[in-house]
Order: structure tokens, then C-alpha cells, then sequence
């Protein structure tokens, strides 16, 4: 799995997260602090079930036990965006997992893993 994280100039003042391989494991505090959601895009384009992408308002969760704040359902074999025009806040970080159940405890892991995308501020 890798994830990159983007700075942006102005005047987006944005970062773009991607991670290339979303799992079951959260992927803490990948902006380092709080900011705004405005995009999400989730590539699940090679896999035959669909994905949740979970993302949570903590800097530090775990996969299966932290609520989620954001779950995002992306079908089978697709490729889904989600946009919020005007944003949503987040105040502790954001913290990122991908698993094939919508249930907070559930930790499957998707395979082959998608690739997310998100843009923050």
C-alpha cells in the first residue's frame, strides 16, 4: 500500500491523498491535522464486490472498532466520486480505511485493494 499526500498551491490551498492500495487497516492522521473534505473518489474498477471507504474524524482509529464519521459506498467493478461543495469540517485529522462490509466491525479486506483519492484543505 502506498499513500501520497499532495500540497497544492493557492488558490485551492488543498491537499490530495491518495492511497493506492486501501485496506482494512486505517490509515491515520494522513493530512497531520484538521481541514475540510471537499472530494472523494473511489477506483474499485477491478474488484467484483463492492468497497465501503470509511473515513473518521480521529487521529489515530482502528479498522473495526473506531466509528466512522463518513462510510461511502463504492458497487462492484466501478469507479464512484463524491463531491461536497461546501465542504465538510473535520477537526482532529483525518483517518482512512476501505473494507467490503458496511458494519462498523467489519474489517474484510477487499482484493484486489482500490485506489481512493480525496481532496482536503
Amino acid at each position: 500500500m502506498a499513500v501520497t499526500v499532495t500540497n497544492q498551491s493557492n488558490p485551492l490551498g488543498s491537499k490530495i491523498v491518495q492511497d493506492t492500495g486501501a485496506t482494512g487497516t486505517a490509515v491515520n492522521n494522513t493530512t497531520g491535522g484538521g481541514g475540510t473534505l471537499f472530494m472523494v473518489e473511489i477506483d474499485n474498477s477491478g474488484f467484483g464486490t463492492a468497497v465501503y471507504f470509511k473515513l473518521a474524524n480521529t487521529a489515530s482509529a482502528t479498522a473495526g472498532t473506531t466509528a466512522a464519521d463518513i462510510v461511502l459506498l463504492c458497487p462492484a467493478s466501478t469507479k464512484r466520486s463524491y463531491v461536497f461543495p461546501e465542504g465538510i469540517a473535520f477537526s482532529a485529522g483525518f483517518s482512512h480505511w476501505c473494507v467490503t462490509g458496511a458494519a462498523q466491525d467489519n474489517t474484510s479486506v477487499p482484493s484486489p485493494t482500490p485506489t481512493v483519492r480525496y481532496v482536503t484543505s
